[in-house]
């Protein structure tokens, strides 16, 4: 049977994004697959957080996976921090993955940006000390970039070489600029990242790996992801091919399943931007638990154009292109046809509100029915993480003794 694996952070409200994007394929696949659900509250962590609120927002996303359908008969359904293998395997690939494919990540960039507002130094002297770690991580990656070299050189197996040559080739191609104007502009990006950086959690730049480490342990053949976690999916099936490579063969390299609509729900006030639990914009994300009165209100709202016509453009019409496709996955429509229906906004706008209340009126109802057994929560969860780790201290221990590591006992 196909294993497939799938996680979110409890940061922020659930959203129409979140089901649409991801839960709703989560439930119709777990009939089908052996299927594994985390709830990822160690990745909370690399940005700023409430740790008063945190423990209650996990239980709370337990809570919506249950309200959504998923059935802990059918899956399994757990506390990332609660399996410590996935840590433990998280140092394994740290030391497999190279500092150029991290600074490569898209999300970094993006999410380094927001953390340096939201997290600042508190002080100059912190700024000078940060600045100063900065200047000594950049020396020690040079020297150790430099061994890593020289083994390499040193290695016999070919197929290892090889895989380290693709990836060192990929960096100076990624690197080489087309053009000098372009090259310039590439230059001047990075710097402005690099200024940002230094203010960032080291979390933030390593994530990648957590969630490769949280793919790899279970042997998914299959993740549900977004399409603007596809990078991170790579970096995992990248990771995965050279520790294989190199210590042989010890994890499934996984493949991506991405819905075809409804994949990438935009934010109803910035259609040019994903709807995000990470982002504050409370007016353009409609939360799974809104009532009735605020789903209308929000999408009512929403941001179309001028032109006033009613097509399926996301380039040149972004907030009507959104409303269509929420409209098409709430009602396994399509969203070009359904244009055709519409003359003008309003009506487009009061059909969508309709469909998302009906859509997530039983799923508010489910929720308040879980979250008043808190202790049935807390034992699917413990369950949940028991049989996580039956198959994650497995795929650990095989990867530890792989890489050459004296086992305990």
């Amino acid at each position: 049977m196909t294993r497939v694996l799938s996680g979110v952070q409890p940061s922020g409200d659930m959203h129409i994004g979140n089901y649409l994007g991801a839960f709703r394929s989560w439930v119709a696949s777990q009939a089908e697959h052996d299927s594994f659900y985390c709830i990822v509250d160690l990745h909370a962590l690399t940005s700023e957080h409430d740790r008063g609120t945190l423990a209650d927002r996990t239980l709370a996303a337990a809570a919506v996976l249950l309200a959504v359908g998923l059935d802990p008969a059918q899956c399994t359904l757990f506390v990332q921090s609660h399996v410590p293998e996935h840590t433990q395997l998280a140092w394994l690939l740290e030391c497999t993955a190279t500092m150029g494919e991290l600074r490569r990540m898209t999300q970094f960039k993006e999410k380094t940006r927001r953390a340096t507002a939201e997290d600042p130094p508190a002080s100059a002297a912190d700024a000078a000390v940060e600045a100063d770690a900065a200047v000594d991580a950049d020396a020690s990656a040079s020297a150790s970039a430099s061994a890593d070299a020289a083994a390499s050189a040193a290695a016999s197996a070919a197929v290892a070489v090889a895989v380290e040559t693709d990836a060192a080739v990929g960096e100076a191609s990624a690197a080489q600029p087309e053009t000098a104007g372009s090259g310039r502009r590439a230059a001047e990006a990075d710097e402005r990242v690099r200024d940002a950086s230094g203010a960032a959690r080291v979390g933030l730049f390593t994530y990648p790996v957590l969630m490769a480490a949280d793919i790899l342990l279970y042997d998914a053949d299959r993740v549900p992801v977004g399409d603007d976690q596809r990078q991170h999916l790579e970096l995992a099936r990248t990771l995965a091919s050279r520790f294989n490579s190199r210590y042989g063969a010890t994890f499934v390299v996984p493949q991506a399943a991405v819905p075809a609509v409804g994949a990438r729900v935009m934010d109803l006030q910035d259609p040019t931007r994903k709807m995000s639990k990470s982002v504050s914009s409370p007016q353009g994300t409609v939360s799974v638990l809104d009532p009735p009165d605020v789903v209308r209100r929000k999408v009512r709202r929403a941001v179309t154009d001028t032109d006033r016509e009613v097509r399926h453009d996301p380039d040149s019409k972004p907030g009507v292109s959104n409303l269509l496709e929420l409209l098409a996955a709430a009602t396994s429509g399509d969203p070009v046809e359904l244009a055709d229906r519409y003359q003008e906004y309003g009506a487009l706008k009061d059909d969508v509100a309709d469909a998302l209340v009906e859509l997530l009126r039983p799923v508010r109802a489910r929720y308040d029915l879980v979250m008043a057994d808190p202790g049935e929560l807390r034992r699917v969860l413990t369950d949940g993480a028991g049989r996580a780790r039956q198959v994650a201290a497995a795929t650990l221990a095989r990867a530890s003794t792989h890489m050459g590591l004296l086992a305990a006992g």
